[in-house]
């Protein structure tokens, strides 16, 4: 019987989160360890299946970027890192449209559709759903001016439009969206695009009610390893300069912050090796990860 009063009492909890977030958008980044344990991404597809079933409309975009470098491992093919993002040539393209729209997307609709959702698979060149240019990363993150000095990342590219009327039309007929982080240019010219970046495009697009970022870590944290569970913009800042915040998680704050810029309501950043991290951030009164919020925190 006790068992059976929590579960009821779960369920009281969630259904306040329930009606607020009814015919709302959620988009979700999946990546990190929950994309290399099979149990943890059959159970990210389960939280999906149960936000569609209760009038969410979830929209996924995935990552890949440990299933990229064993493929590049194999073919010999070495690449380096700056600021988080892989400078990516003809080659790693290569391998980056061979993962990211293949194998990785394929396997996640697979997923999904197994625990009783409808997902359709796309990458970002498909109808031009995402269109893009290249990146201009500075080599100093200090501000631009016209002394700044670019990084040539290669074929990395960053998001200058989302087709969200084709978002909106799938979800509007139950589908839900898988989206590999590829663009395309005018010319044609794709561009491998950080997929936190492309989930804070997506998510602006579609004024979703929240981006969750699934990550390898319980959220940001400080230099003592305490998660921090509200961030503004000036901490971050502060703790970029000081190389507390480094590496993949720099997109990941980045993206965050622009997002709420441009109208998302709410940002977090949740450990994706929790069982269930997404429904445990959107229906939990405690929530967990980091929560960003666009004025100082203090």
């Amino acid at each position: 019987m006790e068992r059976a009063l929590e579960r009821a009492r779960v369920l009281v909890e969630a259904l306040p989160y329930i009606r607020a977030f009814a015919d709302r958008t959620m988009t979700i980044k999946l990546g990190g360890h929950a994309m290399l344990d099979a149990e943890l991404e059959a159970r990210f597809a389960e939280d999906v299946v149960l936000l569609q079933a209760v009038g969410i409309h979830p929209v996924v975009v995935h990552g890949g970027g440990p299933q990229i470098g064993e493929l590049l491992r194999k073919l010999g093919v070495e690449c380096s890192f700056v600021q988080g993002m892989r400078v990516t040539d003809d080659r790693v393209l290569d391998a980056v449209e061979m993962v990211l729209g293949g194998t990785v997307n394929g396997r996640i609709v697979t997923r999904i559709n197994t625990a009783g959702g409808r997902a359709i698979g796309l990458s970002g060149r498909d109808g031009n759903l995402l269109m893009a240019r290249p990146l201009k990363l500075a080599a100093d993150r200090g501000l631009e001016d016209e002394t700044t000095e670019f990084i040539d990342l290669g074929h990395v590219g960053e998001v200058t439009r989302v087709d969200a009327d084709l978002l909106a039309q799938l979800c509007s007929r139950r589908m839900i969206p898988v989206i590999a982080p590829l663009g395309v240019d005018e010319a044609g010219q794709a561009y491998n695009i950080n997929a936190d970046l492309v989930a804070a495009a997506v998510a602006e697009s579609l004024a979703a009610e929240k981006l969750i970022l699934l990550t390898d870590v319980p959220g940001v944290q400080d230099a003592k390893g305490g998660l921090i569970p509200h961030l503004d913009r000036a901490t971050a800042d502060r703790m970029i300069r000081q190389g507390e915040i480094a590496g993949g998680m720099i997109p990941k704050v980045n993206s965050a912050f622009a997002a709420i810029a441009r109208g998302v309501k709410k940002v977090h950043i949740i450990d994706g090796r929790v069982p269930h991290a997404v429904l445990l951030e959107l229906f939990t009164d405690a929530g967990i990860g980091t929560e960003f919020v666009g004025e100082s925190a203090s």
